[in-house]
């Protein structure tokens, strides 16, 4: 298939473009290379990418209509995994996450539309379960309990995707992705802050005094569900992407400690606004429909990730 890929550069969308493109799908990689956080780590991912026989790329944004509109033509399916991401940053930029995750979402969904593209399938969280106390998380359980900013676009875009289908027909897949970790990962997200301050001597800022739990799935598992569902593309879906396991944090921190080497220090804080105390995926539908089944335990993942770093890094 030739495969449009918003957010290419990205985290998600990098693993998601290797895998497209090693079954030898042409894959359209499309990304404005934001600075959200550092810029040469999205350009490292995009160096790897460009020497991958079926990709090119087109640096632009989901708020550009017009480039939205040539990057699209005749392309088989969308996966629009393009988003300004993370619960925190919102507090402080809300108009750029409206703008991105709801003007953006927009565009691209109206010009599946109107160029009539048989498929989109678009990435959405584990935030729209928002201050839910039901574990694990369904599909069928309520997603009116927004306790963020960033939960509420992505539970915004459901309702988008569900509108176009019912007004429009398109086919639309939505993925709710459980707090996803691996090598290349966001340097915003846990692993990569825990990992970042073990091996510089640095105190780890660990919110809710360590009491969280979170269902962390490795993204080769992640992928392996996008793949999945670009390939189904049923009519109108909603699917939970998870390991279907839930951790404690401070077990996720031993593994990190464990593979870094050494015992890192430690500075307990207070929830923030916006957190959940804990995440777990019912991943059974998935299973039953994509042929989903998350294979990483975090004993496994977190080396991988450290290992990357190291290297990544020269530490």
């Amino acid at each position: 298939m030739k495969i449009l890929l918003t957010g290419a550069a990205g985290f998600i969308g990098f693993h998601t473009a290797q895998a497209l493109l090693a079954r030898g799908d042409e894959v359209i990689g499309f990304d404005n290379m934001n600075d959200y956080y550092d810029p040469k780590l999205k350009e490292a991912r995009l160096e790897i990418l460009k020497k991958i026989k079926g990709f090119s790329f087109i640096k632009g944004d989901i708020l550009d209509r017009d480039a939205m509109k040539k990057a699209m033509k005749g392309v088989d399916r969308v996966c629009h995994l393009a988003a300004l991401a993370g619960v925190r940053y919102a507090f402080d930029h809300p108009d750029e996450y409206i703008a991105i995750n709801i003007q953006g979402f927009f565009n691209v969904i109206e010009e599946v539309r109107l160029q009539k593209i048989p498929g989109l399938i678009y990435a959405s969280s584990s935030s729209v379960y928002g201050g839910n106390d039901k574990l694990p998380a369904s599909e069928e359980d309520r997603t009116d309990n927004q306790v963020s900013l960033y939960g509420m676009n992505k539970k915004d875009n459901e309702l988008m995707a569900h509108t176009y289908h019912s007004l429009y027909g398109i086919p639309v897949t939505g993925l709710r992705f459980f707090t996803v970790y691996g090598p290349y990962g966001r340097p915003d997200m846990a692993l990569f802050l825990f990992t970042d301050a073990i091996l510089k001597d640095q105190a780890m800022q660990i919110y809710g005094q360590g009491k969280m739990q979170r269902d962390f799935t490795y993204i080769d598992d992640i992928v392996s569900g996008i793949v999945a569902s670009i390939d189904k593309n049923y009519p109108e879906e909603i699917f939970n992407l998870g390991s279907g396991r839930k951790e404690e944090l401070m077990d996720f921190i031993s593994m990190i400690e464990k593979a870094c080497g050494k015992e890192g220090k430690k500075e307990f804080l207070e929830m923030q606004p916006g957190d959940v105390k804990a995440s777990l995926a019912d991943v059974s539908k998935a299973k039953k429909m994509l042929g989903y089944e998350p294979k990483t335990m975090i004993k496994d993942g977190i080396p991988h990730f450290v290992e990357w770093y190291r290297q990544f890094y020269g530490l």
